[in-house]
């Protein structure tokens, strides 16, 4: 199979969309996530997407099926709160290694099907690494701004439990997204390391940051290059942003990025700004009118959905960028 970074400096490789959107349709229920292993557990279990990798794994293959079909290159992994940080709240710390295991495998295996059918088109999964719900750099306690939820090396422990299965199940890529603390991500990338040092191995990395709001910081304050600075130490594959933001608002961050950044550079914003029910009302025409202006100056190599996106979102998105070449790999003297 042609490697990514080769097929990169050919033409903008497209990533799926929303997988929660996309679950959302199914209307499942608390005995849906139960399934039948799970039935007598003690606590509730709806709205743990990830859980549906073993209850419901139909659907979710389903999902990444519709994805490849509209025209992705990639799909991600249903194992956005695949740490053990994440899944205490459901009480399924035991589970980690065996959902984002499977989660990758599922994907992989739909990947094969559609790259079996198109050779000259390979499909790739990326592992989903999300930021979890605990946050290294700031407190979650205003009347204790020196208190911290989580340690740096409680997250490494965590992530590295996280990489090693999603390699196991057969990921290509490993994609830290989603980032409101650099100091998560950093935490997730040393474990990529280890894990890269102990089996030898080498594997590509996405880093996508989230900007929160118009201020153009994240989370924990930073701005678009501060984020780039920091996680530049690391050799990755691609740097972007996605989330929080529609696709237009993200225009002068990935203008930042692109500009001094020697890796190949990612987007995948929502589809707009969420209304007064939290729901998105971006047509797939609309927001691919948007990411027009990111091909036309230049700006991406892989550009795809994040909430609210759909595989209609991602049809759109793929018939423009076809017309448009890559963002070329600048050199940084």
């Amino acid at each position: 199979m042609k490697k990514i970074q080769d097929i990169l400096q050919e033409r903008i490789l497209v990533l799926d969309g929303a997988m929660g959107t996309m679950l959302q349709r199914y209307k499942f229920t608390e005995p849906d996530f139960r399934g039948q292993r799970f039935k007598d557990w003690k606590h509730p279990l709806q709205g743990n997407n990830d859980l549906l990798s073993l209850t419901q794994h139909e659907a979710i293959a389903e999902v990444h099926r519709k994805y490849f079909a509209a025209g992705a290159d990639i799909v991600e992994t249903n194992t956005f709160s695949g740490t053990t940080i994440a899944m205490a709240d459901y009480h399924m710390e035991e589970l980690v290694y065996e959902l984002n295991y499977e989660s990758a495998k599922i994907a992989k295996k739909v990947a094969e099907e559609f790259t079996s059918s198109e050779p000259h088109k390979p499909r790739f999964v990326a592992g989903s690494i999300g930021p979890t719900n605990k946050t290294a750099s700031m407190s979650p306690d205003v009347n204790d701004p020196g208190f911290r939820a989580i340690s740096f090396d409680e997250l490494r422990l965590a992530y590295k439990e996280q990489v090693e299965a999603l390699l196991d199940g057969g990921s290509d890529i490993l994609l830290v997204e989603t980032i409101f603390d650099t100091l998560n991500a950093k935490a997730a990338l040393f474990a990529i390391e280890e894990v890269k040092e102990e089996r030898k191995i080498e594997v590509p990395i996405m880093v996508s940051g989230t900007i929160t709001d118009a201020s153009g910081r994240t989370l924990s304050g930073q701005t678009a290059e501060a984020f780039l600075i920091s996680i530049s130490h690391i050799p990755i594959l691609s740097v972007g942003f996605n989330c929080a933001l529609g696709a237009s608002q993200l225009v002068p961050h990935l203008e930042v990025v692109s500009s001094r950044s020697e890796h190949f550079i990612s987007a995948h914003p929502n589809a707009g700004l969420p209304n007064a029910f939290g729901e998105y009302d971006e047509s797939p025409e609309q927001m691919a009118a948007q990411i027009k202006e990111y091909v036309e100056k230049g700006l991406v190599n892989i550009v795809g959905g994040c909430c609210g996106t759909t595989p209609e979102h991602i049809s759109a998105i793929a018939e423009l960028v076809k017309d448009y070449e890559p963002r070329r790999l600048m050199v940084v003297g």
